[in-house]
């Protein structure tokens, strides 16, 4: 009996620090916290819930990248009312790229709170994007999709987003020649054919 009190003490204490830490990151307090706790959790870990079912960060990180992908595009639409459906889509491509996310992770340092069976110098760069997409996964069921907007306004778009910077980024020389090929109605497969670097 001592033995699982002592069991749900400890959870309780590391539960309140996660509260804690990640009041200090949202500048909210969560309340449903196992969402979090999901979050941070990496499939290593092997967990299963009651009725079976894994209970790793994926699912989570599949929701929180549709809300982002939602956001940025609602927050596109009204700054630029001249965009065309193309140049939304390119922009919103820019702002939500694996490498952009995977920057966001660790500059909110979101490693330091994940639970892994594999040590973190071998878990690769994309776990800090995929964390990030799961922990606003995790503000929606928590929260609801307004906290979702302010938390992305704050720690995407103000510190990050500057249209005329974005706009003259090259995110794929793919599309670029492609895009340049059909200008100039020219045709896309010899000229990549003579780019044997680029892996298409």
């Amino acid at each position: 009996m001592n033995f699982i009190r002592k069991i749900v003490k400890s959870r309780s204490i590391e539960d309140q620090e996660l509260r804690s830490e990640l009041r200090k990151l949202l500048n909210f307090s969560p309340r449903r916290i196992n969402k979090y706790k999901k979050a941070f959790t990496h499939r290593s870990v092997q967990m299963l819930d009651k009725n079976g079912i894994p209970i790793n960060y994926e699912r989570l990180e599949f929701l929180g990248d549709s809300i982002l992908g939602s956001v940025i595009a609602a927050y596109l639409y009204k700054k630029v009312p001249t965009g065309t459906e193309g140049y939304l889509t390119q922009m919103r491509s820019k702002i939500v790229s694996r490498e952009h996310l995977n920057e966001l992770g660790k500059d909110l340092d979101l490693i330091r709170f994940v639970k892994s069976n594999i040590d973190q110098t071998n878990v690769g760069d994309n776990i800090h994007g995929n964390i990030f997409e799961a922990l606003i996964g995790a503000i929606y069921l928590d929260k609801g999709y307004k906290f979702c907007q302010k938390f992305i306004y704050e720690n995407v778009i103000v510190p990050y987003v500057d249209i005329e910077k974005l706009e003259g980024k090259i995110t794929s020389y793919k599309g670029l020649i492609i895009e340049w090929c059909q200008k100039k109605k020219k045709s896309t497969s010899l000229i990549l054919m003579k780019t044997p670097e680029m892996k298409l």
